[in-house]
Formats: C-alpha cells, structure tokens, sequence
C-alpha cells in the first residue's frame, strides 16, 4: 500500500514539474525541485461582513495552525485596497507538492482543525461562510523557488503588497517570460528595493498561460519609488528590449493588498 502511494506521489511529482519549465532550454535538477514550492493562491468571495468575520475566525484560529502543521508556513492573508468586491487573498507556501497532495485528507484527520474551525466548517446553507473559492497552483521559479519574507513582515509592521498577474497569449511565450525573470529580471527586483515576496508560475486554475508574483514596501510611496528605479534600471531596459522576450505578456492585472491581522506575511 505504501509502495503504491509512493509510486502515484512521484507520478504526480514529475507530472507536475514537467508543466513548470522555468526556462525552454533548462532542465530542472533533482536538487532544485527538492528545494523548489509550490503556492496555493486562493480567493475566498464573500457576500458580507458577517461571512468575512466567520471567514477571519477559521482562517486565524483553524486554517492557518493547520497548514503551518503541515509545513506550509509562513501563510499569507490579504484584503484588497480599495476594493470593489469583498474578498479575502490566501498564500499558501507548500514544501512539496506531495503535502499539497495530502493537504486535503490530512485536515480532515486533524481533530485540531476540526475542533478550531467548527463553526465555519458547518456553515448553514441559509448563511454560508463564502460565495465561492477560486483557487490555483502556482510552481516557484527557479531564480526565487522560495517564498521571502520581509523583515516588516516578521516584525509586524506596516506594509503593503502589490499582487500582479501576466497573462500570455501562447504556452512558448508563457515560459519566455518565466526565463526572462529568472535572467535577471528578480535580482533587479531585489537590487531596487522591490522586496519581492514569491514568484509562481501557473499550473492549474483559470485563465491560464499565466505567472503571479508579490512584491512589497512599507508603504505605497515608498513602493512607487521602488519602481521607478526598476523601470530606469540598465538590466531591466537590456531585458525589455531583447527581442527574444517581445510579446511574452498580453494582458496585466495588479492588485493592491494590505495584510489581515493574523498574517504572517
């Protein structure tokens, strides 16, 4: 039995790594898998204050001790700034796509969680506890394949996030734009000031050939300025105008986000 579950493990491993080439000429060793995350994204769409508040509760008191038992820590919670609809952001950094296999029977058997998340888990149908949960698998990139914490984020003190999604219109260009930031683009990042927090490539979820990434500041000022030194920053205007990387996004979605209380991002 145990042979079996291994067996299907490591299927389900190689599958998935075979869909997340950080770079079209570059295998993935066996020493930067083991190393490498996986980030589950999700958004929990919410209809009132009153689920966001139940919402709250699990996720601080349940969810997030639990996922941390699991070895998916540090878990990042997050509102959006200025939102338009009510919705709460999860990051979920799993140490290997086996746990997020497993991640789904293991609560279950978790008298803990359980017991902690009660009140949400049994939610009436006549007052659910979220509208709908949109959810997806993100593989780290090779030049970041771990999540990053910023020290304001350790400390707890004030920070903001900015979320950004890029889509492509084709698979090949899809993976460009991964090597592109693993070429230099993330180390630019970092250099300016950017704090970059995960890079994830899409591979399960909506709306796909897509890449998501995190990055932070104390404030929105101060990530503005960050910005503006990427954007004049020789490596970056190298990479921009390298033909190689021409056409790989088609379409850019920026979130702003501030943190929950009970993140620990």
């Amino acid at each position: 039995m145990k042979r079996r579950q291994l067996l299907k493990s490591s299927i389900a491993t190689s599958a998935l790594l075979s869909l997340s080439c950080v770079a079209p000429k570059a295998a993935t060793t066996k020493s930067e898998a083991a190393n490498r995350q996986f980030y589950e994204l999700r958004v929990y769409r919410l209809k009132s204050a009153e689920a966001q508040s139940l919402l709250d509760s699990y996720l601080e008191k349940a969810a997030i001790p639990a996922w941390n038992r699991l070895g998916a820590t540090p878990v990042g919670a997050f509102t959006e700034i200025d939102a338009k609809d009510a919705a709460v952001y999860v990051v979920i950094p799993y140490p290997s796509i086996e746990v997020f296999i497993s991640a789904g029977t293991r609560l279950e058997n978790d008298a803990e969680y359980q017991k902690a998340g009660a009140e949400y888990l049994s939610a009436p149908k006549s007052t659910p506890a979220f509208d709908r949960i949109d959810s997806w698998l993100l593989a780290a990139f090779a030049g970041m394949p771990r999540l990053e914490l910023p020290a304001y984020s350790r400390d707890k003190k004030p920070r903001m996030f900015e979320m950004r999604t890029y889509e492509s219109f084709s698979e090949v260009k899809a993976l460009k734009k991964v090597e592109m930031f693993n070429s230099g683009e993330i180390a630019t990042m970092k250099e300016v000031g950017l704090a970059p927090v995960f890079y994830g490539q899409a591979l399960i979820g909506a709306n796909l050939p897509h890449l998501t990434y995190m990055t932070s500041a104390e404030n929105d000022q101060v990530h503005k300025q960050h910005w503006d030194a990427f954007n004049k920053h020789p490596v970056w205007l190298k990479l921009k105008n390298d033909p190689q990387y021409a056409d790989t996004v088609s379409k850019i979605t920026k979130r702003f986000l501030k943190p929950t209380a009970y993140s620990q991002i």
